[in-house]
């Protein structure tokens, strides 16, 4: 491969600038490898608007036919969708999608059977290196390759797992961001007594209104004023392969995903008590709070969807949670689903007479500070000189995640480096504005100015 595939193959899936980075060879030797690699007799496949995304995808399924494997081709579709596949096929998975990233990008994110994630721990490094090596030929014959429509039995899926009868009629505002979120909100949606403002719904790879990026505040400014302007009980808007949700109240305000993490933790705590809760470091302490006083477990990981996954299936845990936007669910296999958090809040909201803002004022208890990236020369070096500064006034720092440094008011700060670019990544949460300000403010100048 004349291509450098270290740069492409990241820690949790393949992704890169097409086709200077990752163009149809790559995806053709990467589907051969997936399917050498997991023994796979049959994997299925889906892609995104990506212009790319339908090409690339073929040349995978060449690959891994060419190995001998059986494909199933489900076509346009969201990540979520290709956890269902995979979880309720039970064979490898294999979505095309480059997420969030410009339109110059694509990507794959590769699944085992059951939906289990493939990272550079657990099967992705190898893929790499066969891919390098060059792929042995398979002696026996081709595998077969078929079609199959799997955008109502998924919808049918995540209707059995939340209870949404007796919903009152809700006026829901949704930006797709041009991504696959126009394709299934309206099947998801079909049915609901839900009056359905849609903005950006026609898929479009090339992202022609704002990236699709929900985890950006700009990205959310057509949501928030579509909300105003139409009286919505609520905005959602998801990213480009909608594995994403995000929620905007009806008064346009951004909601934090700690509080739809605390959110949905309740519901599904309500329907088993004492389950376990997953929460990353960065999430909001309101969350292992509540799931306490309702009597679960809370079980607090490193941020990424490979850690989840891992501690939601040694745990048994039912439901897990990141500031990302990313929602783990036990009953879809421990996969992320936008979707299936999105109905969460809509049953909750509809469930009930009041405002969003009113029903989640519980569960926001604190203020946080949302990340904040910090180019570094030497993210090590700032980070040994910020643990030194606070040691004498914490009352503990961890390193389960980066630097976590907590004090007695309450106050916590999680600093942690980017795996790919030289940032520092700053979380800051305290028991209100101007205390999370204050120390938000001076852990960035010692960042940035790196003063004593």
């Amino acid at each position: 491969m004349g291509l450098d595939l270290a740069r492409i193959f990241k820690a949790y899936d393949v992704r890169g600038v097409v086709p200077s980075e990752f163009d149809a060879d790559i995806a053709r030797a990467t589907g051969a490898a997936f399917v050498r690699l997991l023994g796979a007799s049959e994997i299925v496949i889906a892609h995104d608007m990506r212009e790319s995304s339908g090409p690339l995808s073929t040349a995978f399924a060449d690959g891994a036919t060419g190995q001998g494997a059986d494909v199933v081709l489900a076509g346009l579709g969201s990540t979520d969708l290709l956890y269902f596949a995979s979880g309720s096929m039970n064979i490898p998975g294999a979505m095309f999608t480059a997420s969030h990233n410009p339109a110059k990008y694509n990507g794959i994110k590769m699944c085992r059977a059951g939906a289990a994630p493939i990272g550079q721990d657990t099967g992705l490094a190898e893929i790499r290196d066969l891919v390098a090596s060059g792929v042995p030929e398979h002696t026996g014959p081709r595998g077969t390759v078929r079609e199959l429509d799997l955008r109502d039995a998924y919808v049918a899926h995540l209707r059995t797992l939340v209870d949404l009868s007796g919903v009152r009629p809700l006026k829901v505002a949704v930006d797709a961001g041009n991504g696959m979120g126009g394709l299934t909100v309206p099947a998801a949606f079909a049915g609901l007594p839900i009056e359905l403002i849609p903005l950006y719904f026609e898929l479009d790879g090339t992202f022609p209104n704002h990236e699709a990026n929900p985890i950006e505040p700009e990205n959310l400014r057509d949501l928030q004023a579509a909300v105003r302007a139409n009286g919505a009980d609520i905005g959602l808007a998801f990213d480009g392969d909608a594995d994403r949700c995000f929620v905007v109240d009806e008064r346009g305000g951004l909601v934090s995903p700690s509080t739809i993490t605390a959110l949905v933790a309740e519901r599904e705590l309500a329907r088993e008590a004492g389950g376990t809760i997953i929460h990353n470091v960065i999430v909001s302490r309101a969350v292992p709070e509540l799931v306490k006083e309702l009597g679960g477990v809370p079980v607090r990981t490193r941020v990424g969807h490979s850690f989840i996954k891992a501690e939601m299936a040694r745990t048994g845990a039912i439901f897990g949670g990141e500031h990302s936007g990313h929602f783990y669910f036990r009953d879809f296999w421990r996969a992320d689903s936008g979707m299936l958090a999105a109905l969460h809040v809509l049953a909750a909201l509809g469930g009930q007479a009041g405002p969003l803002s009113t029903l989640l004022d519980g569960y926001a208890r604190y203020s946080l500070s949302g990340e904040i990236n910090s180019e570094v020369a030497d993210a090590a070096a700032s980070m040994r000189a910020i643990e030194a500064a606070y040691a004498s006034k914490a009352t503990d720092i961890d390193h389960l995640d980066g630097l976590t440094v907590s004090f007695a008011d309450g106050s916590w700060f999680n600093l942690r480096p980017s795996n790919t670019e030289p940032l520092l990544r700053l979380n800051v949460e305290a028991e209100d504005d101007g205390t999370m300000s204050v120390l938000r403010d001076e852990v960035l100048a010692r960042i940035r100015g790196g003063r004593d």
